[in-house]
Parts: structure tokens; C-alpha cells; sequence
């Protein structure tokens, strides 16, 4: 008679997580541990961009006016083209151009 091999089961290796409802406690909590982490790597990028605007304002540039370029670099040029000629066209219409 052959015998058949028990396979323990792994433990989490925290008491807390549990599969739930159909829910796999770990997979969820790996996930929340990652997000946690990007999290605190985008405050850790946000402070260091806003140092940037301090030593660009420090030399006597605009933080706004640098705002605006970054966003306008980072559009497509035919989106930025037509943003720009609709502005145009409001402003001439209110008498701004």
C-alpha cells in the first residue's frame, strides 16, 4: 500500500490575514503594501519638485509661469495648437487681444 504525501499548507506569515469571502487576504495585502510604497515615493518626488520651484523662484523666475511650460511640454502639439487658438479666440472675443 502506497502512501500519499501530506503538503503543509503555508501559514501567512500574518495572523491577521485571512481569506475572506473570496478575498485572498495576502494577494490584498501585497497590493496595499505596494501602493503604500509609491505613495510614499510620490510625497518623496513631490517635495523634491516643489525645492525645485523654490531654488527657480530664489533666482527670480515665475513657479507659475514654469508650471504652465512643463504642462504645455508635456501635451501633444496639436492638442497644445488648439488650446492655444481657443484661448485666442475667447480672448479677442472679450476684448483681451
Amino acid at each position: 500500500m502506497s502512501e500519499t504525501a501530506v503538503i503543509p499548507q503555508a501559514e501567512p506569515e500574518d495572523e491577521t490575514v485571512k481569506d475572506v469571502g473570496g478575498v485572498t487576504g495576502a494577494q490584498l495585502k501585497s497590493f496595499v503594501e505596494r501602493i503604500e510604497r509609491l505613495e510614499e515615493e510620490k510625497k518623496a518626488l513631490s517635495e523634491d519638485i516643489k525645492e525645485i520651484y523654490g531654488e527657480a523662484k530664489a533666482t527670480g523666475f515665475e513657479a507659475k509661469a514654469i508650471r504652465e511650460i512643463v504642462k504645455l511640454r508635456n501635451m501633444d502639439n496639436e492638442k497644445r495648437r488648439e488650446e492655444e487658438e481657443i484661448l485666442e479666440v475667447y480672448k479677442a472675443a472679450i476684448g483681451l487681444a
